[in-house]
């Protein structure tokens, strides 16, 4: 398809030189042009489908970078990045070096704040509004939030702040009943009902047709009623929910329709206050296996575009695979057992589950502390929850771990998925802080697998353990080698792979393959190796530590966290006190935070691959 308008934004602003009846036009080529490199280089597609119209009619009516747009999460902004000048950089979408997937502020002067979780866009917008008013500036600020985002508790923190405004604030509620499943919960149903509320449109659309037959006064009484706060829609559907909590609403308007959206955002930048635009538009609007199948394509990997389908072969079982088999085939044998997602049943392998478990399983939506708070409750009354969940969401979850599990000593399984470097969704999304921030509390219990079949044994642990315990696992591929080696899980205690003396490398969870492959470098060089599966970060294997302590002069402790807090922290910490008589080097993770690209590459610039261990330890002995 030739992108002939798309040939003419070069950079923010551009847009406004296009004539009105040329925008559905454009529309659809960048339609087009999504379709055509997402499924390339994989990323964000049927969010970004959704807002394409959205989008433009807000940049017709924002000036950029004078003006802020902030978008929840930010897996939507790829519209927006096309008008601000960067369609080039879609060549390079996720990839280590290319552009991000999500708003970045040293990307460009045009993302106005850097997002990746949800349910923080308005309260960052109205922190622009109080800084742009206390300084004097003059510029509008829009957050655009999905409902999906609304089921989270900080929104509603936010937009009981915003009621108090008095200036102008803009949040734009992007409603396609979807996060990145279908969306869970009272906030759904009531947005559902607006959405579908014919009584209502009926209605105002007699009341208009019977005032447009008044001479003369018609249009202005329709005008009258539409701009005053107690306009039609609250005039006809008293009590509405926004408008309860102090912000202005109008809308529902179809969010795939430019001139009706452009003119409801006009109309909201003359609200004094904060002033909710509701918006609806369609997942995976225009290309049709996104809108049959909006899930599976809301972090696509590259696909056929004629077809839908993934270019890459069937891959061997994921980690998550590994989890949602066992969790199902402990359903039946332990009738406590619940699990717990906070809007990832297909994420975090819960689908499963839920099918076959339907009463056992909770959906809590967008509310990752609720989740642990409402699991702590169900193990208080006598249950078992899992909670599963991305180790980059459970960090929004820490006063609640803390709180409301730990100091209670309540039996909470914390199944954590995508720990360590999950890729290309960047710094927001690396799950390289959990071992340090959950290793560090009293009553927990950390552990992490060495392959699938460990996952496995863990899970079943954890599951009869009584107390709160995590299990920690990375994305992708299970690793299936060492199967020979399969000890029973025995709290506290690692497993010996390799027994012999000098040098032992003592790794935690995804490492042990990696030090599987520095032992066989070391071995042709002449240096003999160890090799210690931790299996439990918390608590430390003291007697393993001691024993290696009698006949190795070094210990190299291997992760995928970051240093600070970690594993290798807390050897070093040991051997310190108990002042043993060898080295300890760490590896890990620099204390930093990792942007996106190919896991490999990233493992490779953070010098935690096997080439570079392997390096560093030869290094070690020839200093």
């Amino acid at each position: 398809m030739a992108f002939t308008l798309l040939e003419r934004i070069e950079k923010a602003n551009d847009i406004k030189n296009l004539e009105r009846e040329e925008l559905p036009e454009l529309a659809e080529e960048i339609r087009s042009f999504l379709i055509e490199k997402i499924s390339r280089t994989g990323g964000h597609l049927a969010s970004n489908l959704g807002v394409v119209e959205l989008t433009i009619a807000l940049h017709r009516i924002l000036t950029f970078p004078e003006d802020k747009l902030i978008w929840d999460v930010g897996h939507q902004s790829y519209t927006h990045k096309i008008l601000t000048g960067r369609k080039a950089g879609f060549d390079q979408l996720r990839k280590y070096g290319g552009m991000s997937g999500f708003p970045k502020r040293k990307e460009s002067s045009c993302d106005a704040f850097d997002t990746g979780h949800s349910s923080t866009s308005i309260s960052a917008g109205l922190g622009y509004v109080q800084a742009r008013d206390l300084l004097g500036e003059n510029y509008t600020v829009v957050s655009v939030i999905g409902d999906g985002a609304l089921t989270g508790g900080m929104a509603y923190e936010a937009m009981n702040n915003a009621a108090q405004l008095k200036t102008n604030f803009i949040i734009v509620l992007n409603d396609n009943n979807m996060s990145i499943s279908e969306n869970v919960g009272g906030i759904s149903t009531y947005l559902s009902n607006i959405r579908t509320a014919e009584s209502y449109t009926d209605l105002k659309l007699g009341v208009e047709n019977t005032l447009k037959q008044i001479p003369v006064y018609g249009d202005k009484l329709i005008k009258g009623l539409r701009s005053t706060k107690q306009g039609l829609k609250q005039f006809l559907v008293p009590g509405m929910f926004f408008e309860e909590m102090g912000l202005t609403y109008l809308g529902p308007v179809d969010g795939h329709n430019i001139g009706q959206v452009a003119r409801i955002l006009k109309d909201a930048k003359r609200v004094n206050g904060a002033v909710l635009v509701h918006v609806i538009t369609k997942k995976g609007k225009g290309y049709g296996p996104a809108e049959r199948m909006p899930s599976r394509f809301h972090g696509a990997e590259p696909f056929e575009p004629e077809t839908g389908l993934p270019c890459a072969r069937k891959k061997k079982a994921a980690y998550t695979d590994v989890f949602s088999t066992v969790m199902c085939k402990m359903g039946a044998r332990e009738p406590k057992l619940v699990a717990v997602t906070a809007a990832m049943p297909d994420g975090t392998g819960l689908k499963r589950f839920r099918n076959m478990y339907r009463d056992r399983f909770f959906d809590v939506g967008i509310a990752e502390g609720h989740a642990v708070t409402f699991a702590a409750g169900l193990a208080a009354g006598g249950m078992k929850p899992v909670v599963a969940v991305y180790s980059s969401f459970l960090q929004r979850a820490y006063d609640q771990i803390i709180h409301d599990v730990c100091i209670q000593n309540l039996p909470v399984v914390f199944a954590v998925d995508r720990a360590g470097l999950v890729g290309s969704d960047g710094e927001t999304h690396q799950g390289i802080f959990d071992l340090s921030y959950l290793s560090g509390l009293p009553n927990m219990c950390v552990m992490a697998p060495k392959n699938k079949w460990e996952l496995a044994d863990m899970l079943k642990y954890a599951i009869r353990y009584n107390g709160p315990i995590a299990l920690r696992y990375p994305r992708g591929e299970a690793y299936d080698g060492l199967q020979e080696f399969r000890a029973p899980v025995v709290y506290g205690k690692s497993e010996r792979l390799y027994d012999e003396c000098g040098l032992a490398l003592v790794a935690v969870g995804s490492m042990v393959k990696t030090a599987l492959q520095v032992r066989e470098m070391l071995k042709e060089v002449g240096y003999s190796c160890t090799i210690v599966n931790a299996r439990f970060v918390k608590p430390l294997d003291e007697a393993m530590l001691d024993d290696l302590a009698k006949d190795h002069t070094l210990v190299v402790t291997m992760e995928e966290n970051v240093k600070n807090g970690g594993f290798g922290e807390k050897v070093l910490e040991y051997y310190n006190e108990t002042g043993a008589d060898l080295q300890v080097l760490q590896v890990a993770l620099p204390d930093d935070y990792i942007e996106h690209g190919n896991v490999e590459v990233l493992k490779q610039e953070a010098c935690i691959d096997a080439e570079s261990v392997f390096k560093r330890i030869v290094a070690q002995y020839q200093a």
